[in-house]
Parts: C-alpha cells; sequence; structure tokens
C-alpha cells in the first residue's frame, strides 16, 4: 500500500529532532537490535548459509554465477538498502514491436536473497518477527534488519558479488507475462541510480537500451494497469521546511521514472501470486471489495465502507471537481501531484487501502475473488522488499520452491499460519507511527497560529457525538479534529465551517479546532 512520505530538511531539522525522538520513546520503537541478534548478523555477513531445496551446502563460489547481467538499482538518492536490481532487455530474436504485433521483453529483477543472512529461529529471525516491517519517521528509519545486512551485506549495493533470488519474467508486445522462472544466483550490480538521474537521461533521450526500456515496459504495464480499473496512487512526498521562523509543507511530486520503476515490483509481485496459486502453496496480499461504489461507472476498485463520503467531503474541501459518474479509480488518473491541493488530496487517499490483509493457503488455492487484491484488480503478494518487510523473505522461499517444482521448506511452511496475525500487528504499529508524525508535523506548522481563525469543511462526525468530528482546511491543506461545546448544535456535516485553532503544540498537543 502506498504510504506517506515525509521528510524533514536540514533547516528545519533540529527544532524538530527533540520532539521526534521523544515520539520514538513515546511509541517504544526499538532504538537497537539485541546482543545476540546483532551478532548473528555480523556472522552472516562474513559467511552467509545459503539455502538449498535437497539440503546441500550452498555457498557463494558453488552458487549460479550471473554476475555477467549487468544490473542496475533505482532508488532515492543515499539509499544503502537496496532490494532490487535490474536489466531489461528485447527478447532474442525479436525485433522493436511494430502495431503491437511483434516484439516482446525480458526482464531480470534481482531481489535480495535476506534467507541466506538469516538463520530460522535464531535471535536475528526472532527480531525480524518482532518488528515485521521497517519503521520511517520524516528525520530517520527503523530498520527491519541491522545494517550490517540491509545496508552492507544482504544489499545490492553496486560493484559486490551478492547471493540474490532472480526473476527471469518474460512479457509478449504489450508488457503481458507470458513466461516465469525463479532462481537463486550470485548477482553484481553495476550502477545505482536514482529517480531524478534516471527521468533526465529518459526526457533527453541518451539512455542506453536497458534503462530506456524502463519508460517502454512501464508504460505498457500503466496501459494495463488501466484496462483492468486498477487504482494508481502515486503519492507526492511532503518536505517540512523552515522559513523567516515558521514551518511550511511543500509537495515534492513522483517523477514518471518512479512510477515505471514501481510496475516492475508489480509485475513481480503478480508473478508471485501466479507461481504460488500454481503451485498450491502460498500468501497473498489481498483486498476485499467492499460493498459501496464510489462512481456509477463501474470502473476500478471502490475504496473501504464508510470512507466513500468522507473523500468526496475531501475533495469538496480540497476545490477537487469529483463528478458522481466519475470512478475512483478514474479520478485518480486526472490529478496533478504538482499542486498543492491535488497532493493533499493523494496523501489521504492512502488511508482508503488500508483493508488489505494477507491470505495464507497450504493444499487448496483460494478461489478467484479471495485471492484478488482489489486495488491492483488482480492476484497479488508482496515480494520484492525482503530488507524491509518480512513477509518478503518467505514469499521468496515458496517462489523458489514452485519454480522448481520442489516442496517448500519445512522453515517456510510452518511460519505460514502465523504470518498474517503477525504482518498485521507490524502495519498497525507503521500506521500508528504514520498517524504520530502527522500529528506532529502539523502541529508544527500551526504552532504561531494558535487563535486564529480557518475556513473549513466538516468531513466526519462522530457517530455517537455529533458535536466532534474532524474538519478539512484548504489553506493549509490541514486535516484536524474539531469539538463543539457538548450542548452546542451538531457538526454540520459536509458543510462548511468557520473554526478557531485550540492547540498546537508538537510533542505535546495535536492540532485541534473549535467552531467560532
Amino acid at each position: 500500500m502506498p504510504r506517506r512520505h515525509m521528510h524533514v530538511t536540514d533547516a528545519a531539522e533540529a527544532p524538530l529532532r527533540a520532539a521526534l525522538h521523544d515520539l520514538r520513546g513515546h511509541l517504544e520503537i526499538p532504538d537497537h537490535f539485541p546482543p545476540t541478534a546483532q551478532a548473528e548478523a555480523e556472522s552472516a555477513a562474513r559467511a552467509p548459509r545459503i539455502p538449498a531445496a535437497d539440503g546441500a551446502v550452498v555457498t557463494e563460489h558453488t552458487l549460479e554465477d550471473a554476475t555477467d547481467l549487468p544490473l542496475f538499482t533505482i532508488d532515492p538518492p543515499g539509499a544503502l538498502d537496496l532490494d532490487q536490481a535490474m536489466y531489461l532487455s528485447r527478447r532474442r530474436g525479436w525485433g522493436p514491436p511494430t502495431a503491437r504485433t511483434g516484439g516482446g521483453f525480458r526482464v531480470y529483477y534481482a531481489i535480495a536473497d535476506v534467507a541466506s543472512f538469516v538463520t530460522p529461529g535464531g535471535a536475528l529471525d526472532a527480531e525480524a518477527h518482532h518488528r515485521v516491517t521497517t519503521l520511517y519517521f520524516p528525520d530517520e528509519r527503523i530498520p527491519l534488519h541491522p545494517p550490517d545486512l540491509s545496508e552492507g551485506a544482504a544489499s545490492l549495493l553496486p560493484d559486490q558479488d551478492r547471493p540474490a533470488v532472480l526473476w527471469q519474467l518474460d512479457l509478449d508486445a504489450d508488457a503481458a507475462l507470458t513466461g516465469i522462472s525463479v532462481r537463486r544466483a550470485l548477482v553484481r550490480s553495476r550502477a545505482r541510480l536514482d529517480y531524478a538521474g534516471v527521468q533526465r537521461v529518459l526526457d533527453d533521450e541518451t539512455a542506453e537500451e536497458p534503462l530506456a526500456l524502463l519508460r517502454e515496459i512501464g508504460r505498457l504495464r500503466e496501459e494495463r494497469e488501466a484496462a483492468r480499473g486498477a487504482i494508481s496512487l502515486h503519492v507526492p512526498e511532503q518536505e517540512i521546511v523552515e522559513r523567516h521562523g515558521r514551518y511550511t509543507l511543500e509537495y515534492r511530486a513522483p517523477l514518471p521514472a518512479y512510477g515505471w520503476n514501481a510496475q516492475i515490483s508489480l509485475l513481480t509481485g503478480m508473478a508471485a501470486a501466479e507461481l504460488m496459486l500454481a503451485s498450491g502453496t502460498g500468501i497473498l496480499r489481498t483486498l476485499p471489495p467492499p460493498g459501496s461504489h464510489l462512481g456509477s461507472s463501474g470502473e476500478g476498485p471502490p475504496p473501504r465502507d464508510g470512507s466513500v463520503a468522507r473523500l468526496r467531503r475531501t475533495a469538496q474541501a480540497l476545490g477537487i471537481d469529483w463528478p458522481h459518474h466519475t470512478s475512483y479509480a478514474a479520478l485518480l488518473r486526472t490529478l496533478d501531484p504538482r499542486r498543492d491541493t491535488d497532493a493533499a488530496f493523494l496523501q489521504e487517499c492512502t488511508t482508503l487501502l488500508r483493508g488489505a490483509g494477507y491470505t495464507v493457503f497450504d493444499g487448496t488455492p483460494p478461489d478467484a475473488s479471495a485471492a484478488q487484491h482489489a486495488a491492483l484488480a488482480a492476484p497479488y503478494a508482496h515480494a520484492t522488499a525482503p530488507l524491509r518487510r518480512l513477509v518478503d523473505r518467505y514469499t521468496s522461499e515458496l517462489c523458489l520452491a514452485a519454480s522448481a517444482g520442489a516442496a517448500p521448506a519445512e522453515w517456510v511452511r510452518g511460519a505460514l499460519a502465523a504470518l498474517p496475525h503477525e504482518m498485521e500487528t507490524g502495519t498497525q504499529r507503521a500506521n500508528r507511527v504514520e498517524r504520530a508524525c502527522v500529528d506532529l508535523v502539523e502541529a508544527a506548522l500551526l504552532r504561531d497560529r494558535v487563535g486564529e481563525t480557518f475556513e473549513a469543511l466538516v468531513v466526519e462526525t462522530q457517530e455517537d457525538d455529533p458535536t466532534r468530528g474532524t474538519v478539512q482546511l484548504h489553506d493549509p491543506a490541514v486535516l484536524g479534529p474539531v469539538e463543539a461545546a457538548p450542548d452546542g448544535p451538531a457538526l454540520p456535516l459536509g458543510q462548511r465551517l468557520r473554526v478557531r485553532l485550540a492547540a498546537a503544540d508538537p510533542g505535546r498537543e495535536p492540532v485541534r479546532f473549535i467552531p467560532v
């Protein structure tokens, strides 16, 4: 699920650092790894133990050598936890597509082989099951695995030989998936690229073919996504900037290259789901379609029940035109994250996909409807971020077994039943972190404006107390709680309301409004 991306600039970092540090303590976020887990990580970094289906001992010296593939990574500048590397080509013997009747592509996608560094049942494994995901704060991240692995020996850093789970995905001329294979291999990334640099060489037509194909394949996959009626949510990054003694919030729209890169990851997740469903054992990321619809066109899955009307009111408050005949998926494709109001709306859209869960099966695959991720309009699995998400390590092992026609290892099969609950717990923790960070940042934005009045729209009221609810401001685009006097009139749901900022103290009291 897309998440909010919040970042504190260097200029704004110092005043907020103490509040964010206190927040981590309040949320009981771990600030170090247990000594036994750290020791295991350091040992594994020196000598990884690569799992083998037949129980034999595999080392980097006997692992299949795929270091001839000129893989490259695309990540934010400075990132060191590199989960994925790719190489794109036209299929041998196939020319460039003409009138979409010929041609095809081959995608090599290397995924960090975390299972080669984490011993099942060990202290490091236990800590990963406790943490579940990497947690992101505006000023730093709390990793799932120790940096010795996540930013070192297991990361697909350039010019380093690394064990990896290597996917080979064959596509036809329209970028439809036609072939899947997965194997373990030793790989070597040749280049660490960032989104701005990739976009620049794609725009000026100086990219060599492996990178130039990212745009071609990405656009074709986006076309297929739109044809399925899937939801494409490009969430802008929020940057907290200090100017003239006040904090402001700026939005950084994702570059097209970000979306094309994401399409390769989504393609791999769909391929993983296909492999596991065919084998009869797996774990899918699923989202059932709710019972209500966002638009009469019927295109695409609507978000969860109860949130439709609120989202429409948020759009109204931000001045976004959402005709009733327009579906949610279609609306998203009209938004421009470079506009502040559209960017703010896209931030709120991230909350609508939080009904997703995990579906485990072993022996009998779920039926088609139960296997779907409604937002993607297809079966899907988390498979491409094992350095940052626990379940992906297990997906890799299940897909390796399925591709080889073998049974999954017992340590994998034995962990499946508990994974959905573990992942749900970790996701809830990540959601709490995100909400607390949003509260803190909004309080920082408005800390010097307590007592001022604002035009707002009431987007939600509490069923048991209609004098309490939520308002959306237009400028700044802040969403916050509003509370009228207990004996006062009910808040006018869906209508504009003038409110006064009653509180905004970062780290102490979140934003709170009262009706004027």
